[in-house]
């Protein structure tokens, strides 16, 4: 098969590029050069025009973008089902945090990010932004198998087994970013916790910091009732209005869940430029509430998707996590227009890659983009017969149904199988991490 060092044909029977929105090609081919998209053409023209490219030729198949995850905790699929059907605070404070404690290392973020980037790979998604400990050894996983991401520095006041205190994860996280600067594949952001795990001196330094090296925040915030009930119980503010006045709500900021919104709050994020990973089934899972999303959207804030881990969702599954946002919001905003199917798609690849900063390189199959390129296959006979199939694409599929992912024109999956990644070794770690987690339990 083509490597990302030769130019290559792939022929699909459609093409959705993204941008334009609403745009699907028939019977057309991408062109790529190295790590690039060189061109976008008929499957004739491209075939006389490049007779030399080799040809990867997908009669029954849909080419997209790759899928961009905006918000998860890659290392947290080592707890997938570990604590399940419990409320967020419970599932924290009782269990997460708990074993947490125990058993977080830099082996155990590197083996869990792993695990992470095997799924992710296997169900379209070509970039991820992930927020745990051990930034370095999540950076290291992902760079290891070729998988690009926003790699955040946590902040948190707690101690846990990679910084002592707020101060510490702070200078930590300036020398993870100095670390990967010339790591084409990683970049990094500061990721606050939360409003009530982190101090207005933190949140203030970040502000400089951030500021300074025009870095990103990505923060969880209003998630839930309780958060927002108990932040005006104990301040007298609402924790956005909090934000506001420390000076974090700008288009630098990557809020997160945001389940808990009133009137007066859309204006203010959208005159901000501020930006929304949206985790609909994490937010149904732990009963955390619903996101606005067709407020947020018409009031011109961007809107992308994000599972959160796989401790709280159970899956790193994009599709199916864009398929919920879609219905989710129809079902909240009464109004079955709500996020069509091409908005939809929008939100996954191209309003992710915005989010993050990367829109320019990734999130859309134009001509000088990064070749981060899915197939899905829609031969079965439950996508028949296809009338729309960007409908069946969001309404029908999952990540199974993705055939091959490539990332900088790397080809890293396959006819369903990972083609780089060592699989029975990492089910084997992945069993050694089970036990220890039952031993702690």
């Amino acid at each position: 098969m083509a490597s990302s060092t030769s130019e290559f044909l792939i022929t699909a029977r459609w093409i959705v590029p993204v941008v334009p929105e609403g745009l699907v090609l028939k019977n057309h081919a991408l062109v790529i050069k190295e790590s690039i998209i060189k061109d976008l053409l008929p499957v004739t023209l491209a075939k006389e025009q490049y007779p030399n490219a080799t040809a990867v030729d997908l009669p029954q198949h849909m080419l997209t973008a790759g899928l961009v995850n905006t918000h998860g905790h890659a290392a947290m699929s080592l707890l997938r089902g570990y604590a399940d059907d419990r409320e967020l605070m419970d599932w924290l404070s009782n269990h997460i945090w708990p074993v947490e404690m125990k058993l977080v290392d830099y082996d155990f973020v590197k083996d869990g990010s792993t695990l992470a980037v095997a799924e992710m790979i296997s169900t379209g998604t070509t970039c991820a932004a992930d927020t745990y400990f051990f930034p370095e050894a999540v950076a290291e996983a992902f760079t290891e198998n070729k998988f690009r991401g926003q790699v955040a520095t946590p902040i948190i006041q707690f101690p846990n087994a990679w910084a002592e205190n707020e101060g510490q994860h702070i200078q930590k996280g300036l020398e993870f970013g100095d670390s990967i600067k010339d790591n084409d594949l990683i970049s990094t952001a500061f990721a606050p916790h939360s409003p009530y795990t982190v101090t207005d001196k933190a949140l203030e330094q970040v502000r400089i910091h951030t500021e300074a090296l025009s870095l990103p925040v990505h923060l969880h915030l209003h998630e839930t009732l309780d958060e927002v009930e108990g932040a005006v119980a104990k301040t007298g503010k609402r924790p956005i209005q909090r934000m506001h006045e420390l000076g974090l709500i700008s288009e630098s900021l990557q809020t997160v869940h945001m389940t808990q919104l009133i009137e007066q709050d859309f204006e203010l994020l959208a005159d901000k430029g501020v930006h929304l990973a949206h985790c609909p089934e994490s937010n149904m899972k732990l009963a955390s509430g619903f996101c606005p999303i067709e407020m947020l959207k018409k009031n011109g804030v961007n809107v992308a998707v994000g599972t959160d881990g796989a401790a709280s969702n159970n899956n790193l599954d994009m599709l199916e996590e864009t398929r919920s946002a879609a219905l989710l919001s129809k079902a909240v905003s009464a109004d079955a227009t709500s996020v069509n199917a091409f908005e939809a798609l929008s939100m996954a690849t191209i309003n992710g890659a915005r989010l993050l900063g990367l829109d320019s390189k990734i999130g859309s199959l134009q001509k000088g983009k990064q070749a981060d390129i899915i197939a899905v296959d829609l031969s079965g006979i439950n996508f028949q017969p296809i009338h729309h199939p960007v409908s069946q694409l969001i309404y029908t599929t999952s990540g199974h149904q993705v055939s091959h992912t490539w990332i900088g024109g790397e080809l890293l999956y396959a006819n369903n199988q990972l083609t780089q990644l060592d699989e029975p070794r990492l089910r084997a770690v992945v069993e050694e991490w089970r036990q220890k987690i039952e031993k702690v339990s």
